[in-house]
């Protein structure tokens, strides 16, 4: 059975609409997700509950981890984005709906070793909040050496909002240098990384998502257009959410 794997949906619900439906057109029964289901965009409740909905597990990422807890470390835009984020949640009327959200967040898992894979949100090396950007592949080799010693063969991870595949040489491969596909191989560990469905920074602003293919051999990187304005128009009539957050969907950044 295929596996579509979506990340850092980021309260962006329209977004997560088209790829949910993308996903349905194609069949596929399984979806998974590595964390950020909140955090910056205007439908937090809406991803939630669309996540507890159609997600087999989803992973605990650091805007998640800042909504229960704190946004230790974030910039102004992000924290005023959390705090609002958790009002929104603790503002549900409906106590059991409420009380159900909080524990979703509050059990999300950390990591998961599923399917011969370790799937987190950031880094083998610190699940929730370490970032892996393409240059690190030549300017911190020993900081890739040590993220591949932590995993046996393969890794999936988000938190970069930057679709693509690194590979222990160390390498870094978009899709474009993919041809949209990468297949695994038993000599190569590698770690992949599906994109943003809601906030993609990779300078492409259209959703990304991947899909792991039912024998678990390759994996195949999808991009869809959606309504980008509508949510910046959503973000524009939210005074607690920075404008920035709505501008930044255009150009993917």
């Amino acid at each position: 059975m295929p596996t579509a794997i979506i990340s850092d949906i980021h309260a962006n619900v329209d977004a997560l609409q088209v790829v949910l439906a993308d996903i349905d057109r194609r069949g596929i029964q399984k979806i998974v997700c590595l964390g950020d289901i909140i955090g910056y965009g205007p439908n937090p409740l809406e991803c939630l509950d669309l996540v507890r909905q159609r997600c087999q597990w989803a992973l605990m990422g650091n805007h998640d981890f800042a909504v229960l807890y704190e946004p230790t470390s974030f910039n102004l835009s992000a924290e005023q984005a959390c705090f609002w984020t958790r009002r929104q949640f603790e503002d549900e009327p409906d106590e059991q709906l409420r009380r159900q959200r909080f524990e979703y967040l509050g059990n999300l898992e950390i990591k998961r070793h599923d399917e011969g894979a370790l799937w987190v949100h950031a880094s083998p090396r610190r699940p929730i909040n370490e970032y892996i950007f393409p240059d690190d592949v030549i300017t911190a080799p020993s900081k890739m050496a040590q993220i591949f010693d932590r995993i046996q063969w393969r890794a999936f991870c988000g938190h970069t909002h930057v679709v693509g595949v690194f590979t222990d040489e160390p390498d870094f491969y978009p899709p474009a240098d993919l041809g949209g596909k990468y297949s695994f191989t038993e000599d190569e560990k590698c770690i992949v990384n599906p994109g943003s469905v809601g906030q993609p920074r990779d300078r492409d602003p259209r959703a990304s998502y991947c899909i792991l293919d039912d024998e678990m051999t390759r994996v195949q990187f999808v991009r869809l257009d959606y309504d980008i304005q509508a949510v910046i128009d959503k973000v524009d009539a939210i005074p607690q959410l920075s404008e920035f957050l709505g501008q930044r969907l255009l150009e993917g950044r």
